[in-house]
């Protein structure tokens, strides 16, 4: 007997009933005259991750993804088209004057109770998810000094004190050479003072200057009641040079050490995670399995009485329609509405605008368009209501669903959500990236099961096996959900296993002198 070869299953995602435009979902994608699940059959060949037409679109009408026009054809598009970013013209961003301020009523939602993880309680009420020794510079200067530093505290001090996770350098390129009085020099300096305040440092991090910088340390202490000027040491206060400087910095650092090693996990309601979300190296994919079911695991962060952030300004300003009626109250919505204007007059200022956003690699993932990876982008924020909106910089304040406005580079937006406080942050990719950081912990999310069996030893979650029809959002909401309490609790990711930590990176906006 001869084997019977088995015709390939070619399938395809369409999103919402009003879409005339699927998504390829087999790994290698689709060749000319694959006929998928719904009888559509290709007249060319289509990648993995993009899109083919269902329907005959006409010249000028309306490419519907995710309910949404994400571009206008520019020729008329056969069934079966390869719908890819030369077909599309991109349409306008919504006017941000002309804006609905009407607000939906709030939906009625279940409190989640009885869920908790082992947690470090803070003097300032906050709850890190790590125990960690954080010393930041004021100056770039130092920074060669300090690493040096951390190197032998890591190997001399820390083997002493086993209830402290790690020491991390808070490294940065500020401090000196800037216009530190303009108005918007206030960004980068809160945000280093909130970076130094983070939960997983247990109060406040050390601070390593060198004397004579514009950005003093006393700065980075402000407003602080729990901090004071013996968590600071500068370089030029040395009387025997190098030796002294790393000697003086180690003595420093024991003392915290001793502090921090006397802390002791304890059992705290799920109420007290601070969660940042993002994606980087998005693809089609993004907006169809991670992103949703990050959405998912928002809305029972939400009823859990956490705090959940998304960001990312240029991903959201093509949906800032939708996020809009779904504020807490007027004031909300209209904070919405000012950081999305705020951004597009600083984008302005350099000449670009919010297309400059997507990259090679989001196209080639099969993301036409910031619209088409705007509306996947947005579906990390779940269905909940936006309780707030935090500035860049700024630390959160309340808890629910908040916006915190961040540009949408990966190391700048996870620069500001550790300002505004996270504890726990997670990361969904579908092109791939070993991003990480060293003061919180970073959840990866693949959006493709080849990606996730690829980089087996990166990604935590396999997000892509909801494309595949082997797990529901809600399911792999509900395991995001509970990998949540699990790494707060001291469970390691995969990046902290590999003590992949990306460098800081500060928005600053005002003139470097």
């Amino acid at each position: 007997m001869s084997a019977v070869p088995t015709q390939p299953q070619w399938r395809s995602i369409q999103l919402r009933p009003e879409d005339n435009v699927a998504v390829v979902v087999n790994d290698g994608g689709a060749p000319e005259g694959a006929t998928f699940q719904d009888g559509v059959t290709t007249i060319e060949a289509v990648p993995q991750g993009h899109k083919v037409a269902l329907v005959p679109i006409a010249k000028g009408a309306a490419v519907m993804r995710y309910g949404t026009p994400i571009g206008y054809a520019n020729a008329d598009i056969a069934v079966g088209t390869w719908v890819q970013e030369s077909l599309l013209d991109m349409p306008a961003a919504p006017e941000l004057d002309a804006l609905d301020l009407s607000l939906q009523t709030p939906r009625d939602v279940q409190p989640l109770e009885g869920y908790t993880f082992q947690g470090y309680r803070n003097r300032d009420g906050s709850v890190g998810t790590r125990n960690i020794l954080g010393i930041m510079t004021s100056v770039q200067c130092v920074v060669g000094v300090l690493g040096h530093a951390v190197e032998r505290i890591r190997t001399e001090l820390l083997p002493k004190y086993p209830n402290v996770d790690d020491v991390v350098a808070i490294n940065h390129v500020y401090g000196c050479g800037v216009a530190i009085t303009a108005p918007e020099a206030i960004i980068p300096i809160r945000t280093l003072r909130n970076i130094g305040r983070n939960p997983n440092f247990g109060g406040q991090a050390l601070i390593v200057g060198l004397g004579c910088e514009k950005l003093v340390p006393e700065k980075l202490l402000q407003d602080d009641a729990d901090a004071d000027d013996s968590a600071v040491y500068r370089l030029q206060e040395a009387t025997m040079g190098f030796q002294d400087m790393i000697k003086s910095i180690m003595d420093l650092a024991e003392t915290r050490l001793q502090h921090l090693n006397a802390r002791q996990r304890e059992t705290v309601p799920a109420s007290e995670l601070v969660v940042g979300m993002q994606c980087g190296g998005s693809d089609a994919f993004s907006g169809i399995t991670a992103n949703p079911a990050l959405g998912v695991a928002a809305d029972l962060l939400v009823r859990a009485g956490a705090t959940v952030m998304f960001s990312e300004n240029t991903e959201v300003r093509d949906g800032i329609q939708l996020l809009v009626p779904r504020a807490a109250n007027e004031d909300v919505a209209k904070a919405l509405v000012r950081e999305m204007a705020w951004y597009d007059n600083y984008l302005a200022r350099g000449q670009a605008d919010r297309s400059a956003n997507t990259t090679p690699g989001n196209k080639k993932g099969g993301l036409s368009n910031i619209v088409e990876k705007a509306m996947g982008s947005i579906a990390k924020s779940g269905t909940s209501t936006i309780s707030g909106v935090v500035p860049p910089g700024e630390r959160v304040k309340g808890r629910g669903l908040q916006y915190c406005a961040t540009p949408a580079s990966d190391f700048v937006c996870g620069t500001l959500q550790t300002a505004a406080g996270m504890n726990l942050h997670i990361f969904t990719t579908g092109r791939g990236t070993p991003y990480g950081l060293g003061m919180v912990p970073v959840i990866k999310v693949a959006t493709r099961s080849e990606l996730a069996r690829r980089w087996s030893d990166l990604m935590d979650v396999d997000a892509g096996v909801v494309a595949t029809g082997d797990k529901t959002l809600d399911e792999m909401g509900w395991e995001i959900f509970q990998l949540y309490l699990d790494v707060a609790s001291g469970t390691q990711t995969w990046a902290e296993k590999h003590h992949l930590h990306n460098d800081l990176a500060l928005f600053n906006p005002a003139p470097i002198t």
